[in-house]
């Protein structure tokens, strides 16, 4: 009788989480080859493709979609039941800082897979603005916290490098503006003084006419056609395009930090599991 493999399952799982089937397979140690005839035998046991494949990645079926919630399912309460078979797990609480932007699902399915894993430990998850996570971190109110920066420092583990360029929507008039809309965060951080001190530096007028608390609120704007702003050059949105008249790129760099008085193995696990995924 055919059946689901739970291996066939981990791999649809890291494809879907990496955006890719390379991705997918490095991020489980296998070659592109052998994930994709796994993804070739669950097709052939449900039946239907479970993966559109298009330029930029891959994306659900209807099939696929019904069969995540399973997949995730079926492999966290493996993960769980080895976890108590083996006994001797993590006790303890962790506290940590994740970004409210692009980077928060796959951070989120990491931190999902590790309380699977080691149900045992507490984990108090705080999603916002990265802006406030280094004081936290100082004050000792967060463990661990994952957030750009656009330097990182001695102890920061670095997870991505990108760049921050000029973005809007092709279709808007807002790249001919003499004076140029833009969007940036409503509050004090790193990311709003640099988009506004760079457009002075090379001396181009603007108007803020739109503040948001997130990446998200600032990169809706921008899809709306009704400002320019400094968004991730590695996003790939549909409909956006660098302004042509503002070379400039910004580094920035995703980053793990650890509080100074946070060890032991629960923030040495998850610093691992943060690591091994993004090292993919």
């Amino acid at each position: 009788m055919a059946h689901l493999n739970s291996d066939h399952l981990r791999t649809f799982l890291a494809i879907l989480e990496a955006g890719s089937i390379t991705g997918g397979a490095e991020r489980i140690g296998r070659s592109q080859s052998a994930a994709s005839l796994q993804i070739r035998q669950m097709e052939d046991v449900v039946g239907q493709p479970l993966f559109r494949r298009h330029g930029r990645g891959i994306s659900l079926t209807l099939a696929g979609e019904k069969l995540r919630p399973v997949a995730r399912n079926v492999v966290q309460s493996l993960d769980t039941t080895l976890s108590e078979l083996r006994g001797g797990g993590l006790k303890g609480k962790l506290r940590i800082g994740i970004p409210d932007d692009h980077s928060r699902s796959e951070l989120a399915n990491i931190i999902s897979s590790f309380a699977a894993m080691h149900p045992e430990v507490e984990l108090e998850v705080h999603c916002a603005l990265g802006a406030g996570f280094a004081a936290a971190l100082e004050s000792g109110r967060l463990d661990l916290a994952v957030h750009e920066v656009p330097e990182p420092g001695k102890d920061d583990m670095v997870l991505k490098k990108d760049h921050l360029v000029w973005m809007y929507r092709l279709e808007s008039a807002v790249a001919e503006s003499e004076v140029l809309p833009v969007a940036v965060f409503d509050r004090d951080c790193w990311w709003r003084d640099l988009a506004m001190s760079g457009l002075d530096d090379i001396g181009r007028a603007y108007q803020v006419v739109f503040t948001s608390e997130s990446t998200t609120g600032v990169r809706a704007a921008v899809q709306a056609g009704i400002a320019a702003g400094l968004l991730s050059a590695s996003e790939d949105v549909e409909g956006l395009r660098p302004l042509a008249n503002i070379k400039s790129r910004y580094p920035t760099y995703l980053v793990l930090q650890k509080a100074s008085g946070a060890n032991g193995p629960i923030c040495d696990a998850m610093s691992e599991a943060i690591l091994k995924a993004f090292a993919t």
